[in-house]
């Protein structure tokens, strides 16, 4: 079993108000898969990760909070909770511009296009962008090389 020996970073968490929605969501169109899920005094929580990510693990945090706990946070019982929005973004890389047209058609059929695919600068990239079922934004993007960048840098 790995062990930790570096500080890293390795999640990112959204609270949402139902957890089997966000879940259905983020696996219909993302390439995030289900990790674990787990439940306690707290509420209920998920763990997504692209699938097989060993070497560097990375997860997004889902938590539906019990109304008592969510409180504390200034979250309302079965109201949205939009974390990122309307441009801070989980950012999703895909490797082909055929990608983003396909991400964009799915969400725009399921009502949850936010930005058209539009290409940008050279260091953006091809990108769309869709809402989750609570109103945060993920952005896909082609060619925005932040894989390439760190692998060509550390790699």
């Amino acid at each position: 079993m790995g062990q930790l020996t570096e500080p890293r970073w390795t999640h990112v968490a959204l609270p949402v108000s139902d957890l089997d929605r966000s879940i259905e969501f983020y696996e219909a169109i993302t390439p995030l898969v289900l990790v674990t899920k787990n439940e306690d005094s707290n509420g209920r929580g998920a763990w997504l990760s692209n699938k097989g990510q060993v070497d560097s693990p990375f997860v997004l945090v889902l938590a539906e909070f019990m109304p008592e706990v969510g409180a504390r946070f200034g979250i309302e019982e079965g109201k949205k909770i939009p974390t990122l929005a309307p441009f801070a973004h989980i950012g999703i890389e895909l490797p082909n511009r055929e990608d983003i047209d396909a991400v964009a058609a799915k969400a725009r059929e399921r009502g949850n296009l936010r930005w058209e695919p539009m290409d940008m600068a050279a260091h953006i990239g091809y990108i769309c962008a869709v809402d989750d079922p609570d109103g945060n934004t993920i952005e896909f993007s082609h060619n925005q090389k932040v894989f390439s960048t760190i692998q060509d840098l550390w790699g």
